[in-house]
């Protein structure tokens, strides 16, 4: 059997790799288009590397692992189509991405930017008083395991958490779970609005204008999911008009954010670079999570962890 690395991957886990599965051929490339198809089974790829053409090529392709979460940038139709099984990295942004929140929403809360600027400046006064996390209520717009796992943390700062996803099924370390048609009831109640939603076509510009004239004027918005949950202009009016208190914005509608857009100089907008679930522990997981499917794979269960529904795209 050969399975396809797309992605680069260090010397230490190929040679773990042919030692613990002698039978299986691993091919490694920087380019998948450089690299011969034939008899590939198992393509692993970080999702932005696969198109149509190749999945037509890869004629015994049956199972594409991807060492991401996402994965809308692949071509779910074709891979349906052909029967391709899809699993992803589910579970390994978690914990990074959940402590990029909580970082975020405690350096604004006890006003560790200033006292980043101040330090510059030599200046030993107070701007103003700082805020506090605890008794403030989130509203935590995915709950999965990021979710619950930004639910979780922030429960321990004593923060009341509402989850919000597509029925308000009850998810962990949420105190409350809504909708999506219920939203517009809890945006005036959430001192925080955590958007780690996924991009699908029934969470695609979820967010309008009136979303953040529901929100309270100290409201702060976090989107560290996907870019086209909201309109770049929608966020930059709210920010203007004051409608809400701050924004920290990880994803963007176009990437990497135009040096032209207004949101680098709002003083209320905090600008990341797509990086708050980066972490040197991804890979690690990401694999650990490829050679579980791939224990199963080798002993004929196809019933592997982390598979994605085509049709969802999630």
């Amino acid at each position: 059997m050969k399975v396809l690395f797309t992605f680069k991957v260090k010397t230490a886990f190929k040679e773990q790799l042919s030692k613990e599965y002698p039978n299986v051929e691993f091919i490694y490339t920087a380019s998948i288009e450089d690299v011969s198809l034939e008899g590939v089974e198992v393509i692993a790829t970080e999702g932005v590397d696969l198109t149509e053409e190749i999945i037509e090529r890869a004629s015994a392709l049956r199972w594409v692992m991807v060492a991401a979460v996402g994965v809308d940038e692949l071509p779910l139709n074709a891979l349906q189509k052909k029967g391709i099984i899809v699993t992803n990295s589910h579970g390994v942004h978690k914990m990074p991405l959940a402590e990029s929140v909580l970082a975020h929403l405690l350096s604004l809360e006890r006003g560790l930017p200033g006292i980043y600027a101040r330090q510059t400046e030599m200046r030993w006064e107070l701007d103003k008083i700082p805020g506090e996390v605890n008794s403030s209520t989130a509203l935590i717009v995915g709950t999965g395991a990021i979710g619950g796992e930004i639910g979780r943390l922030l429960q321990a700062f004593h923060v009341h958490t509402i989850g919000c996803n597509r029925s308000g099924h009850d998810s962990p370390s949420m105190n409350e779970t809504i909708s999506f048609s219920e939203i517009m009831m809890k945006l005036p109640e959430a001192d925080y609005v955590i958007s780690i939603l996924p991009s699908t076509p029934a969470t695609r510009w979820i967010y309008q204008a009136e979303h953040f004239q529901a929100m309270k004027n100290s409201a702060i918005f976090m989107n560290v999911g996907r870019g086209d949950a909201v309109k770049e202009q929608i966020v930059v009016d709210a920010l203007e008009n004051q409608e809400i208190r701050h924004a920290v914005l990880d994803v963007f509608e176009t990437e990497p954010l135009s040096v032209d857009s207004p949101l680098w100089k709002l003083p209320n907008c905090t600008v990341s670079p797509h990086m708050s679930s980066i972490s040197d522990q991804y890979i690690i997981r990401s694999l650990g999570i490829m050679e579980t499917n791939l224990d199963k794979w080798l002993t004929g269960d196809k019933e592997l962890i982390n598979q994605v529904d085509l049709k969802k795209g999630y």
